[in-house]
């Protein structure tokens, strides 16, 4: 069994709506079970400037599948829900992120799947939600991860 931290992301038809949709179908899964949401939350875009703000939210799930596996239904659910990537960072109606792992005691780095989420430590949008729903999470290294909080970029979050 595996506690997984999940990102949730959507700027596009009707965000919040995606976000509630994507986590309910997510928490269908036979071997995946919700622990705790986060509060939602709305950010400037990562990228690209010249589209909506973003609704993030993190949840933690206690699942039986491999990571791998784990991200093929994660994927399922951003193409049933509309996902087509058009440019990097650009928008979509759902992305939905591995973040980490509990007891993880060294990264995965695969060609289709990097966990800890590569950019997970520097996003304010990722670190906030992911210490509500879990807040004395560890790193593969050992240390917090409240610990990343202070050196992450600010994209003026606000809870909605």
């Amino acid at each position: 069994m595996y506690r997984v931290l999940i990102g949730l992301g959507s700027n596009l038809d009707a965000p919040v709506q995606q976000i509630n949709s994507a986590i309910e179908r997510i928490i269908e899964h036979d071997s995946v079970s919700l622990v705790k949401s986060s509060s939602l939350y709305e950010s400037l875009p990562q990228g690209p400037q010249d589209q909506n703000s973003f609704i993030n939210a993190v949840i933690a799930v206690d699942t039986e599948l491999e990571p791998l596996a784990l991200l093929a239904f994660l994927q399922s659910i951003e193409l049933t829900q509309g996902r087509i990537k058009t440019r990097h960072w650009g928008e979509r109606t759902i992305d939905l992120d591995i973040l980490f792992i509990e007891n993880q005691v060294s990264p995965i780095n695969l060609p289709d799947l990097i966990i800890p989420h590569p950019h997970a430590l520097s996003r304010d949008f990722v670190i906030i939600p992911a210490l509500e729903v879990a807040p004395d999470w560890r790193l593969p290294d050992g240390t917090l991860l409240n610990s990343a909080l202070a050196d992450c970029l600010k994209h003026d979050l606000k809870k909605i």
